[in-house]
Formats: structure tokens, sequence, C-alpha cells
């Protein structure tokens, strides 16, 4: 299988860089090149989409093979923009330690994985970030059998065994959290959550720690009956600002990406769904809504490279952003409304640019 392929490729990608791991050298984008990422991924016929694979709410792959989740939602978003079609996307599992590789060496054209966006990764890594899709922050989880309530706090935790995926933000967060309140942990780390979620099952954590809604989707799915999760503290321990991922210096396709997702909030916020969009495009109530779903003659999703009613396709197929959320969110316990990933009109900070 392709996507397999690809997976067990990237871990030579040290030792041989002329060609991508995986990938045809025809297929392969080098992203340090001058050419047109978007004109890449056109030619080619699909969006190459990096992916967890293992992330409870955001991108697992089931048995038969498919991927759903937020991020798995928002690489369908972004190929039905470019394509008109929203299964026009490959998806490509990476670890936390494979996932920049993957794009600096164009195993994959973007990184929609549940990644922090920070000011090292932003500077540092020669990529860009995107809009972000979700606003999410750190946690800890633990068993109330040892002791730990909703109410419990990081100096609670002292003398624990917790472990985090290597490679992340959550590693550094909780090493700082615990020296801000004068106790000593053993942070153990692993390159997959599944890992995780096993060794605290079996005692050998004491405490995982990753983002809330990371934690939240694993209560609900692999939560034993003999046991009982609690996660804590009530406001975490850091910001998490999830956003897409691309090659620096391709403005264009990076473009595409951010209207894509912008499309999704403003039809939120406009409550264009996936129900009502061919409506709302055939009778336009604002000029925004126009402009937005390709019903006036303006000519602004063309001037990006797309056709006209490129985020009409992606709403119809795919839906608006509370419609993704909800989707994903809620079978896992987790409710936007009253978060901080409400809109902006209801006290939240999703908000997008106007669509003019």
């Amino acid at each position: 299988m392709l996507v397999l392929l690809i997976v067990v490729a990237l871990a030579a990608v040290a030792c041989s860089v002329d060609q991508p791991a995986g990938m045809a050298a025809a297929d392969a984008v080098d992203p340090t090149a001058d050419g047109d990422l978007l004109r890449t991924v056109r030619e080619r016929g699909r969006l190459v989409c990096g992916v967890s694979g293992t992330r409870v709410i955001f991108s697992e792959t089931r048995p038969d093979g498919s991927v759903v989740g937020v991020d798995a939602d928002y690489c369908r978003v972004v190929a039905a923009a470019v394509f008109g079609d929203a299964e026009a996307v490959e998806f490509v599992s990476l670890t936390t330690g494979e996932r920049f590789t993957a794009l600096h060496t164009g195993v994959i054209d973007v990184l929609i994985r549940s990644t922090t966006w920070t000011q090292s990764r932003d500077t540092e890594l020669g990529l860009d970030f995107g809009p972000v899709i979700y606003y999410d922050g750190q946690q800890l989880m633990a068993r109330a059998g040892d002791g730990f309530t909703p109410t419990s706090g990081v100096a609670d935790i002292a003398g624990a065994v917790v472990c985090a995926l290597a490679g992340t933000t959550t590693e550094q967060n909780v090493s700082d959290a615990a020296d801000a309140a004068g106790i000593d942990i053993t942070v153990t780390t692993f390159e997959d959550f599944d890992q995780i979620t096993e060794n605290f099952i079996q005692g050998a954590c004491d405490v995982v720690t990753a983002d809330g809604s990371a934690l939240a989707g694993r209560k609900a799915k692999q939560q034993p009956d003999d046991q009982e999760w609690v996660i804590f503290p009530a406001t975490p321990i850091s910001k998490e600002p999830l956003a897409p991922v691309y090659p620096q210096n391709q403005s264009r396709f990076g473009d595409v990406v951010n209207w894509a997702v912008y499309a999704t909030i403003i039809a939120d916020e406009k409550g264009i769904t996936q129900a009502n969009v061919d409506a709302m495009a055939a009778d336009p109530p604002d000029a925004e809504t126009a402009r937005l779903l390709g019903a006036s003659d303006d000519e602004q999703q063309s001037n990006m490279g797309l056709a006209p009613d490129a985020f009409r396709q992606a709403i119809s197929q795919v839906g608006n952003y509370g419609e993704i959320l909800g989707r994903h969110l809620e079978p896992a316990g987790l409710t936007r409304a009253g978060s901080i990933n409400a809109s902006w009109r209801d006290g939240g900070l999703i908000y997008a640019p106007p669509a003019r």
C-alpha cells in the first residue's frame, strides 16, 4: 500500500535525500526550488496530505483504510477547493518525528496533523503556517483510583511517571510546569499515542499529557470498564493553536490552503451549510456570500488559480467549520459552544477575514 510505503521510507530520509522517501521522483516536490507547488499539485491530480492516522477526533485510520477526523476533513476541504473533488486526496500517516521532514523533502504537500504554531517552528524550520483550525491546550490525564480528580493540579503529580509524545511541545511544557510547581517528575516519551495509551492502561504511566482534545478522545474510546480516567487541570498548562503547515515561499498554494479554511469559517458565520449551500449560491443573501460561492462576476477564486465555485464545492462536499467540528467533537463528549473555538460572534476566537 502506497501510504505504508511512504511512512516506512521516511526513516531513510536522513541517509538519502536524492529522492524523497517513499515517492517516485516524478511525484515529489522540492520545497526549496522555485517551482509552483499549486501547479504541481494540480498536474498530479491529487493532494498529498500528512496526518497522524492515530489521533482520535483529528485523524484516525479505520480498518478499511479510510481516515476520519477534523484534520482529515480539512485535507478534503483543500482537495475540494483545488479539484472540485473532496476525495482527490492521498493521506500519509506520520509520526511527530517524521512530519516536518516529510514537508521538507516533498513527501507531502501540506501537513494537517494537529500541529502547534510556535515561533521557533514558524521562523527556524523553513515552513509556513495557515489559519488556526482548533485552539487547544495541554492537560493531564490520570486514574481516579490513584487519587486524582478533575480539580487536581500540576502539584499533585509529584513523583509521577508522565508519558508524552516525543518531538512535541508537550514534553517541554510539562517539564516547565513541574519546575514552576517545584516538583520532580519522570517524563517518558513515545513516538505513537497508541503506545502511550497502552502503557497508561497497564500502569507503566501514572499520568498522560497531551492536548486536551486528544485526551478526551482517548478517554471516550479506550477507557477500560474497570478504570476511571480524569482530565485536569481545568485551565490548560499551555496554548496549543493547531494549524496547517506548508512549505515556505509557496504563496499561491498557501493562499489556497488559507482561504479554503477561511471559507468554512465564513460559511459557519453566515449559516451556509452542506444542506443549503446550493440554494444560497442560487439566491445569495448578500454580496460576500455571492463572492464566496462563486455566484457573482467577481473573479477572486479564478485569480487564485481555482474554479469560481471552489469554496462552494468545499462546503457542499465537506461542510462548514461548525459542521466539521461537530461531527468529530461530539462523539468524544466535547462541545464547541462556550469554548474558545466558538465563533467570535459567540465569544470565541474563530474569526475569518472578509471575502472581498
